[in-house]
């Protein structure tokens, strides 16, 4: 009996380290493979690979838009369609466990890419940030992933995410330290702020929304710079 339980525990140990060394290697084929057809169609849009990146992540309308810079301004690439996340319920992730994804201001380096993820390919957001940390919030590993499947995570098809993940790979290591998420329940125009104005979490969206606008009103389509301040977020 001990022989088996040894013989299966190094089977599954040989099948994890399998896992983890081809998940690395089939990430590196996807960047090679998916290279050619964006630059072409970046190409088309005015737009170069391994320019800075920026995205917006909006829950109600399941929508990721990924923007790139050209010589001077931040430009809308591409409107990737969400596949879902987790509870798919408004307002911001509280504590660990609770299935909502979060919503506010987040920064991703490089060392937050993940080319073994379980979910294809991956990227941390960085949760609980300094505002959600002065909130009390808690959770871990909250993600952009394949797979299409999430229990608090944004999660896309994998063939979505083989997109995204280049694009900002690229990015990454063209120079740019780090590129900016910005998560917001909805789309923040007047009309729907004046529609949830009754909701528990309207003052938070309210601060939100200086940050969204700040971007919406900028005639460069610059993100804004983003800190926190008295539990607040602030923005120059």
């Amino acid at each position: 009996m001990r022989l088996l339980y040894f013989s299966i525990s190094i089977i599954l140990i040989a099948l994890f380290v399998f896992k983890v060394f081809s998940s690395s290697s089939s990430a590196k084929e996807i960047i090679i493979e998916q290279k050619p057809l964006l630059e072409t169609e970046l190409r088309k849009n005015g737009l170069k690979l391994g320019s800075e990146v920026f995205i917006r992540i909006f829950k109600q309308e399941e929508v990721l838009e990924l923007w790139i810079k050209n010589d001077s301004q931040f430009q809308l690439f591409k409107s990737y369609k969400i596949c879902t996340y987790g509870s798919k319920g408004l307002g911001p992730k509280l504590k660990e466990g609770d299935g909502k994804a979060p919503e506010g201001f987040y920064y991703v380096k490089s060392e937050q890419l993940n080319p073994n993820s379980s979910y294809h390919l991956s990227f941390n957001l960085g949760f609980p940030n300094k505002y959600d940390r002065a909130h009390g919030r808690t959770g871990s590993a909250l993600m952009v992933h394949g797979n299409c499947v999430s229990v608090g995570c944004y999660a896309m098809t994998d063939n979505k995410i083989e997109e995204i993940y280049t694009l900002v790979h690229e990015a990454l290591n063209n120079g740019q330290n780090f590129f900016r998420v910005h998560i917001f329940p909805f789309k923040m125009t007047a009309n729907n702020m004046l529609k949830y104005k009754d909701y528990q979490w309207i003052d938070f969206w309210r601060n939100l929304k200086h940050g969204y606008d700040f971007f919406e009103n900028n005639s460069q389509k610059r993100p804004p710079n983003v800190e926190v301040v008295n539990t607040l977020y602030v923005f120059d």
